[in-house]
């Protein structure tokens, strides 16, 4: 199929569908769902902030991973929302803190994916996260968006790369925020989480059976971003002119 057209930004689509994009940390997920969701005129969300969210809460409270009591019920009395921003990425709200940084921080990023596997606080998490993309016109990204949060969107993309690159774009990505690393130990933090995600008794990383799965190693993000907008025209009818 021949590059897309040019979308106009609100209503590009004849029918508002449902786009989930799965893969493993530093796939790029995020920039790619944003992208795809600009140029759609389509709500972002990241479900992933959310979970980063419940883990800066521990934080602030002091809830420890053991409790996972206390944890899920952060998760239970979390009022965590989204809101966009004119000048750069949405923002992102814990009980009404903005918390659009904290999140990266690396204490809750190594967080964030332990909580990501209590099972009570991805119950609470994918309830909400059903209900913010229940009338369609959204791209949300996970990991078990296509597989458990919406295993009936017209469209499912599973992004991986290489553990090499995903941890050279991850180490950029902190470098970029004035955070020192070392590259060698962002790999190994990626190679633990790809196998705690993927073993997890509670929604493992895995893609979906119908997933388009792209491996982005040496694809522009240009090309990525358009066999995604190919794949949501060719499900949601003609494109409007």
């Amino acid at each position: 199929m021949g590059p897309h057209p040019v979308l106009p930004q609100g209503s590009p689509l004849i029918k508002r569908i449902t786009i989930a994009i799965d893969g493993p940390a530093g796939a790029g997920k995020s920039s790619v769902a944003r992208k795809v969701a600009q140029d759609l005129g389509y709500t972002y969300i990241d479900t992933g902030a959310m979970y980063r969210a419940v883990a800066w809460l521990g934080l602030q409270h002091a809830v420890p991973l053991e409790d996972e009591v206390g944890t899920v019920e952060l998760a239970r009395t979390a009022a965590i929302r989204f809101a966009p921003a004119p000048d750069g990425p949405q923002r992102v709200y814990a009980n009404d803190t903005d918390i659009t940084e904290a999140i990266r921080e690396p204490e809750v990023t190594r967080l964030s994916s332990p909580v990501s596997a209590i099972s009570g606080v991805r119950k609470l998490l994918v309830a909400q996260q059903q209900s913010l993309g229940s009338e369609g016109g959204v791209v949300m990204e996970g990991r078990d968006i296509g597989t458990v949060v919406f295993p009936n969107a017209q469209v499912k993309v599973f992004l991986t790369a290489s553990e090499e690159e995903r941890a050279r774009r991850r180490w950029l990505e902190m470098q970029g925020r004035g955070q020192t690393a070392d590259i060698c130990d962002v790999q190994a933090q990626i190679r633990e989480r790809d196998q705690r995600d993927s073993s997890r008794a509670d929604s493992p990383l895995c893609a979906a059976q119908d997933a388009l799965v792209i491996e982005s190693d040496g694809v522009p993000f240009d090309a990525v971003v358009r066999r995604i907008l190919d794949a949501a025209a060719e499900h949601s009818g003609d494109l409007a002119e």
